[in-house]
């Protein structure tokens, strides 16, 4: 590992953000779809309440809606951002990502079902340790799941980006610490707009 990983340059700083910020809107409505009952047929946990060990192997709040509502949602925020055009320098990823299209929709829905889905181990792992949906575990343990709970997510997203962009170990640097931050806020937001049972 070169010293150069750890001088982050800007530039991966904005491919960071404008590759992952269109995974914010697919959040988003998945949280609107939660706040308004949308969708509702879907709203069926994906374990179907099957158990491992006398435990849940997801839990409820793992469902079908989510995977749909976040995966369209990103889909529109791919749109948004080839629409804008010229969000990242040219010659860092795909091109189509940087005009709208059928292809940029299904690039953008795939994104966000990738990680949605590398959710699932992290909720499995919880369920088997007896913590529960919306609960936080306590000391260290609590610690450790508080930050994957933030990110894990982005492992599937940055494995999906893979496909057309260029990644780098300071994109996934910055995506992290990005998008860390970034559902802090949208965790504040939906709780307050009674989208979410937990302010964290």
């Amino acid at each position: 590992m070169s010293i150069e990983i750890w001088q982050f340059p800007l530039t991966e700083l904005e491919r960071a953000i404008s590759l992952t910020a269109p995974l914010l809107v697919g959040l988003a409505a998945h949280g609107l779809c939660m706040k308004f009952g949308l969708l509702s047929a879907l709203a069926m946990p994906i374990d179907a309440g099957r158990t491992f060990r006398g435990r849940r192997l997801l839990g409820k709040n793992k469902t079908y809606r989510g995977v749909i509502a976040v995966g369209a949602g990103t889909a529109v925020g791919f749109l948004l951002r080839a629409a804008l055009d010229g969000a990242t320098p040219p010659g860092t990823e795909a091109p189509w990502l940087h005009r709208p299209s059928v292809g940029t929709f299904i690039f953008g829905f795939f994104v966000g079902v990738a990680a949605m889905l590398f959710e699932l181990p992290n909720s499995f792992v919880k369920r088997q340790l007896d913590i529960q949906p919306g609960e936080q575990a306590h000391k260290v343990v609590g610690a450790v799941f508080y930050v994957v709970d933030q990110i894990d997510m982005l492992v599937g997203v940055c494995l999906a980006l893979a496909f057309t962009a260029r990644i780098s170990l300071q994109f996934v640097f910055w995506s992290a610490v990005f998008f860390f931050v970034a559902h802090q806020v949208i965790a504040v937001i939906g709780y307050a707009l009674g989208m979410r049972a937990v302010w964290r």
